[in-house]
């Protein structure tokens, strides 16, 4: 063994293949490994929802089922006594869009979960799956926080993740009220936005509208992505009113719309603020136990697995 060691190029062999192993292990804790770091459904149940969706009675339990049960339901609607959700679908800037107009009696109806009901690395499930375990009636993709070292993650009152992103940029704050709101990430803590009453805090961006304008312009875009891409974003128009635009792209029958056209789209129909949630092979749209749009990175079509969505139900 000495001998073997004794020539200079077989050490710069041993240490290229341990460079290897490290870097290839690296990879695949960052990017493939599963690794679980909370059990969301534990820790939310030591938390007070913002209304009345947790510690339920079986009183209030039995109306929510009743409201289900008596809803009027076609192709592009739902309603009962809490919720209602008109769906449309629209033809712009080369591409198809889905437009979801969602009213809610309560703000306990807008819901998030996880992957698995686990908060960690690399623990996806596609949109699709995610609505079915969680009795969705409608839901899209989240901000693919698994997908990231940064970014606050706050899921129904628990602090997941309290470091901010490097750089400039905004999270959406959705508090207890139902309210929406975008907020500069590295200017505030998540402790201080849970002290005024965020329920929610979703890291992707960028914000879109505030106070009823439209925030970005021809030039902005998420890092790395196309100008045109697939998209998915939520927007606020008064009290427990919201709008939902996920666009299809990439692909020779719909381009894929720009952060510009999505912020106008979702300004035209009347929000005073809107998010950019995570897009490209993410954007999805479930609605009734289907996916109504047509999911694709660009070589692949069908839904990408994420981290997380964003929904209305019970």
């Amino acid at each position: 063994m000495k001998k073997f060691l004794s020539k200079p190029y077989r050490w710069a062999a041993i240490y290229s293949i341990i460079l290897t192993v490290t870097i290839t292990y690296t990879l695949l804790d960052t990017f493939v490994l599963p690794k679980s770091l909370a059990d969301a459904s534990i820790v939310s149940s030591s938390k007070a929802a913002p209304a009345d969706s947790s510690g339920s009675s079986s009183t209030e339990t039995s109306i929510n089922s009743k409201s289900q049960s008596e809803a009027a339901v076609t192709d592009n609607s739902y309603e009962d006594e809490n919720i209602k959700i008109t769906i449309e679908k629209d033809r712009k800037y080369d591409s198809n869009i889905y437009i979801a107009d969602i009213q809610v009696s309560d703000p306990s109806y807008l819901k998030t979960a996880l992957a698995n009901n686990t908060y960690g690395r690399n623990i996806t499930a596609t949109t699709s799956v995610m609505a079915l375990e969680n009795n969705a009636i409608f839901a899209i993709n989240g901000d693919y926080y698994g997908f990231r070292d940064g970014g606050y993650v706050l899921r129904n009152g628990v602090a997941y993740r309290e470091t901010a992103r490097s750089g400039d940029n905004d999270a959406l704050v959705i508090d207890k009220d139902g309210n929406l709101s975008v907020v500069p990430e590295g200017e505030v803590s998540l402790d201080s936005l849970s002290d005024q009453g965020a329920w929610q805090v979703l890291s992707f961006g960028p914000g879109l509208v505030v106070d009823g304008e439209v925030v970005v312009n021809s030039s902005s875009e998420v890092s790395k992505a196309m100008s045109s891409n697939p998209r998915t974003a939520i927007g606020q128009i008064s009290e427990l009113h919201y709008i939902v635009v996920v666009s299809d792209g990439r692909t020779s029958e719909s381009a894929g719309l720009s952060l510009l056209q999505l912020a106008q789209e979702l300004k035209d129909r009347g929000c005073t603020v809107a998010y950019n949630l995570d897009g490209g092979g993410s954007s999805t749209m479930y609605f009734n136990g289907e996916v109504i749009n047509h999911p694709t990175g660009g070589r692949n079509m069908g839904e990408r697995k994420v981290s997380d969505i964003v929904y209305i139900g019970y």
